[in-house]
């Protein structure tokens, strides 16, 4: 500054707070040895600053405290954070003087004295409403700047009780984001309906904003005011990856909301199939039930979404459950007229066990009530896949003269023959070959029918297939062993059938025990 004063800060920091009088401080030091010095600071606005005190004397290597007071405003100032007011500090050396000799203001005017002058000093606006403009402006150094003088207003909220977190993740700005973070944000602050920030984050599906949160703290099973959580609002929304976030940081997948629902309810009802999925790996109670009785397979039935039905019920959802009225899933579903998934809830059982079973009239009667030739069960199997397993050349018969899908595939990529091939039913396998089935139809993992008979040794079958077209094929040779288990699974217990094969061409470490599972 001049010679004589130092003043610290240049810009000296008001808190504003609308309709209050405010205040900041400035220190003035004397910067001289030996010399006492008198000031002098006043406002070029005088109506809306005054100064307390207003001049004084400063000892040699002194300083003095000054208070730059604001009267009450109405509005926000016009200019901020930095603005234009500015204060002319006036200093003269004053031999002989002290601090408690009354300051005359002639000797900032007399001729005969050296007075300096200097305007530097202006005035930097902080606070809570400072603030929640800069961050609904977006205003990133200006934001980082008031908190430097302000730290304390970094909770700050605005009038609609949002806390600046929640404004900046609502503005969809993880910069405004981090800066709040690196100076201290609360991070569960809750705006009126209890939600914190990773919730906004979730509803939003922010998933860059979610995982700077969670990185940094943020309470992945905290809870609104109604028991939502960040992942109820993200399954809602279908959000999968904020999802993910949630349920990797802790996110509990099986809370409920105050009417009952679970997030996997919620991903159903929105129809959001990979967040279902997300959640089902994640371990989410597949019959979870909410206040009404209704589990996430009851939604998806009433949904008519076949799709979801066959999630819920490959990992293992129960179909039978009733809600509070009385209903399963197969009656909401019935109120859809859905044929399809009618066929998956329950007529397309009746054909499959029928066909286990070889009950020819089962399985008409079934077939004209509706049930799809071709429908599949949660493992992907048809009725003609289980009559060809258990060797019912009858009903195999029948439902190929019905226009069942001879190259049908389960969820292994297995057709009918393969299942015919597997258990040794080589009347099967011709019928089948008669009807024009792919002879070298290969599983998911590269297996033909005609390898499975040869494993297993079945020559009979294996003629039948390689007189059908079927070609052998040894380039699995060099490819590492692979092992299929095979399962016939009745109702109770389970039986499991092994069988070791020594049938291939040696040295090959390509060895089958074909495997398939067949659901009772």
């Amino acid at each position: 500054m001049d010679r004589l004063l130092a003043v610290e800060p240049k810009e000296v920091a008001i808190r504003f707070e609308e309709g209050q009088r405010c205040s900041g401080f400035v220190e003035l030091r004397n910067v001289m040895y030996t010399m006492p010095v008198a000031f002098r600071v006043h406002p070029m606005k005088q109506k809306k600053y005054s100064v307390k005190p207003s001049c004084g004397i400063i000892s040699p290597l002194r300083a003095t405290s000054v208070e730059i007071i604001m009267q009450p405003q109405g509005q926000l100032p016009e200019v901020f954070p930095h603005s234009d007011d500015q204060f002319v500090i006036q200093s003269v050396v004053v031999p002989g003087g002290k601090e408690t000799e009354t300051v005359s203001l002639d000797w900032f005017t007399a001729r005969k004295k050296q007075v300096f002058e200097d305007s530097a000093l202006k005035v930097m606006f902080t606070g809570g409403s400072i603030l929640t403009k800069l961050v609904a402006d977006g205003s990133v150094e200006e934001i980082r700047e008031v908190l430097e003088k302000d730290e304390e207003s970094v909770d700050s909220c605005d009038e609609q009780g949002r806390s600046l977190l929640h404004m900046a993740v609502a503005s969809r700005r993880p910069d405004l984001v981090q800066v709040l973070i690196e100076f201290r944000v609360d991070m569960e602050a809750q705006n009126r309906m209890g939600q914190t920030a990773l919730h906004v984050a979730a509803i939003q599906g922010e998933g860059l904003i979610a995982e700077l949160l969670l990185a940094n703290g943020a309470n992945a099973g905290a809870k609104d005011s109604s028991g939502w959580q960040a992942a109820h609002f993200a399954a809602s929304a279908g959000h999968v990856d904020v999802l993910r976030l949630v349920v990797q940081n802790g996110g509990d997948v099986n809370g409920a909301v105050s009417d009952g629902r679970t997030a996997l309810h919620m991903a159903v009802d929105g129809g959001y199939r990979n967040c279902l999925k997300g959640l089902l790996v994640a371990g989410a109670d597949v019959d979870a039930r909410a206040d009404d009785g209704d589990t996430a397979l009851h939604r998806a039935a009433a949904r008519a979404d076949s799709s979801m039905v066959r999630l819920l019920m490959q990992k293992g959802a129960n179909k039978d459950i009733r809600n509070k009225q009385g209903k399963t899933p197969y009656d909401l579903a019935a109120d859809t007229g859905d044929s399809a998934l009618l066929d998956i809830l329950r007529l397309g059982d009746g054909l499959r066990r029928a066909a286990r079973r070889g009950d020819v009239r089962s399985v008409q009667r079934c077939l004209e009530q509706g049930a799809a030739i071709n429908g599949k069960d949660q493992h992907g199997w048809t009725a003609l896949h289980r009559a060809a397993f258990k060797g019912w050349l009858e009903i195999v018969k029948a439902l190929v003269d019905k226009g069942a899908d001879l190259d049908g595939r389960d969820d292994e990529g297995y057709t009918a023959l393969h299942c015919a091939a597997e258990s040794g039913h080589m009347e099967l396998v011709e019928l089948l070959l008669k009807k024009g089935v792919d002879v070298n139809a290969r599983s998911k993992r590269g297996v033909t029918p005609l390898q499975i008979a040869i494993s297993l040794h079945y020559s009979g079958v294996a003629r039948s297939l390689e007189g059908g077209g079927a070609v052998r094929d040894n380039s699995n040779n060099n490819t590492k062993s692979e092992t299929l288990i095979v399962y016939d699974i009745t109702p109770l217990p389970a039986k499991k059938i092994s069988r070791r094969n020594e049938g291939l061409q040696k040295p090959s470490p390509f060895r089958v025990q074909y495997g398939r599972t067949a659901v009772a």
